[in-house]
């Protein structure tokens, strides 16, 4: 269980997921990124994650942020990407 899953607070703002704040790259896409605009993503990724487990939002850690974590690329592999892009 959560540490903050108990107070009622903590539930109403788990009304927005990672995945709503998430922005995905192909590796192609993140080919084109330069250092500042890589860092940058970085930084906001594993922000908007921390931000989110402060609040009491529990949920299995991304991989995204497992990788980014590690200093590893973050980018899906395009039929990843594919397959989350499609409907159904």
């Amino acid at each position: 269980m959560c540490p903050h899953a108990r107070f009622p607070s903590a539930q109403a703002q788990a009304a927005v997921s990672f995945k709503d704040m998430t922005v995905e790259f192909t590796q192609e896409e993140w080919r084109h990124l330069g250092p500042a605009q890589r860092a940058l993503y970085r930084d906001l990724m594993l922000e908007n994650y921390s931000h989110l487990v402060s609040v009491g939002y529990c949920f299995t850690k991304p991989k995204v942020v497992f990788n980014l974590e590690e200093g590893e690329e973050p980018y899906l592999l395009e039929e990843e990407f594919l397959n989350r892009s499609s409907p159904g």
